[in-house]
């Protein structure tokens, strides 16, 4: 599963809010939600579009999209 809150946190800056983001990209709000929780994964194409409206640069696409997230250890 993936980090999803600095993604997250571009589209909120970029857009405002996420239906905002969707409306931009073509995309569901229901689409969105998947990839954010988990749910979906993303084909490339999908990638490139966000990432081009969210003007995240190419070096950049695995820090938003593809960061392994980091489980809490239980004590």
């Amino acid at each position: 599963m993936f980090d999803t809150s600095k993604l997250r946190g571009r589209i909120i800056e970029k857009f405002g809010s996420q239906k905002a983001f969707c409306e931009a990209v073509g995309c569901s709000v229901a689409t969105l939600s998947n990839y954010l929780n988990g749910k979906a994964q993303l084909s490339q194409n999908t990638i490139a579009t966000w990432a081009t409206a969210l003007e995240i640069p190419s070096g950049e696409i695995d820090i938003y999209f593809f960061m392994p997230k980091v489980h809490e250890m239980e004590q």
